[in-house]
């Protein structure tokens, strides 16, 4: 069991699942927590890394930060990707295991899992088949930062890596920019801007049968939350976070609709890529040990959309 005055690090405080996280804990009792922007800690700078962990002494550290985006994002700028990833996961396990932190958390993505892995997909299926071609760098960078941590705990024989793999997240703090925002956060801006503009069609990319599973942020922290207090041991294998439940893309655009109000007409740009067919986590491995998602998909889009107006400061004429 963790103590209330454990000194607990973020990564990534200030995106979607830091902020989450953030929120989590302190609401949790825990009151040493250290959040850094970057303009205080640049995550690919090793020395200031180094810095860093030398005068905090971090007992937990939870890597959230990281280059991450959509589809267009992804197939653009492949290199930064995995450069950037590569870089922030080596230089914190490196200081990490220096200074002799006692967990760290590292967060992998769905996208490390093969394209046509079956459904749904355990942890055991990493590494059995070819991945998406159109986030490759970003699932490489991934799958490196897990096997960073896996060799560390192998070699010195501890425990202190932890990797969890949470399906499409989403909430409040999302990046909704149509170019470098995910499917959701990046759906939700293109139908408001449509309502607001008065516009009669949105055009989507791909054909919309897709399947993708979303993860409510705060769910997702309550998860890491829930395996520190429990002290859940990795084996050498990562452990998924998900809802259980998976959507099309296209019912998905029907449902931001309605809830933003666009009453337009949706189109399929069926020549632009898909993605992976489907991705679905196994999450019986943590449901197992008692952790179960709260936040129903419907109700999570709702927040989702009131934080991005509030951001924007729209107001309802």
């Amino acid at each position: 069991m963790l103590s209330r005055q454990t000194k607990i690090l973020i990564l990534g405080a200030s995106g979607l699942i830091g902020r989450a996280i953030f929120k989590c804990f302190t609401k949790s009792g825990y009151e040493n927590i250290l959040t850094p922007p970057h303009g205080e800690l640049n995550l690919e700078n090793l020395n200031e890394v180094y810095r860093y962990f030398e005068c905090n002494s971090p007992k937990i550290v939870i890597l959230t930060a990281g280059k991450v985006g959509g589809i267009l994002d992804n197939k653009e700028n492949p290199a930064d990707f995995i450069t950037k990833n590569l870089s922030i996961q080596l230089n914190v396990a490196k200081a990490a295991h220096e200074h002799k932190c006692q967990k760290v958390v590292f967060l992998g993505s769905s996208c490390m899992y093969p394209k046509h892995a079956t459904q749904p997909m355990r942890e055991s299926s990493l590494g059995q088949g070819a991945l998406e071609p159109s986030s490759l760098s970003y699932a490489i960078s991934k799958i490196a930062g897990l096997q960073l941590g896996f060799a560390y705990n192998c070699q010195y024989k501890i425990d202190r890596f932890l990797c969890v793999i949470p399906n499409s997240a989403f909430g409040p703090g999302d990046n909704f920019d149509t170019f470098s925002g995910h499917v959701m956060s990046s759906l939700i801006q293109k139908f408001h801007i449509a309502k607001a503009t008065n516009q009669s069609i949105v055009k989507l990319w791909g054909t919309g049968k897709p399947r993708r599973e979303f993860v409510f942020s705060e769910d997702i922290a309550n998860a890491i939350l829930f395996l520190l207090e429990h002290n859940y041991n990795t084996l050498n294998e990562p452990i998924n976070i998900g809802s259980g439940t998976d959507i099309s893309i296209l019912d998905l655009a029907k449902l931001i609709a309605k809830e933003v109000g666009f009453k337009g007409e949706i189109s399929w740009d069926k020549s632009k890529p898909d993605g992976t067919p489907q991705k679905l986590l196994d999450t019986s491995k943590i449901n197992d040990l008692g952790w179960f998602p709260t936040m129903k998909l419907k109700a999570g889009i709702s927040k989702s959309y009131e934080w991005y107006k509030d951001s924007i400061g729209f107001v309802e004429i």
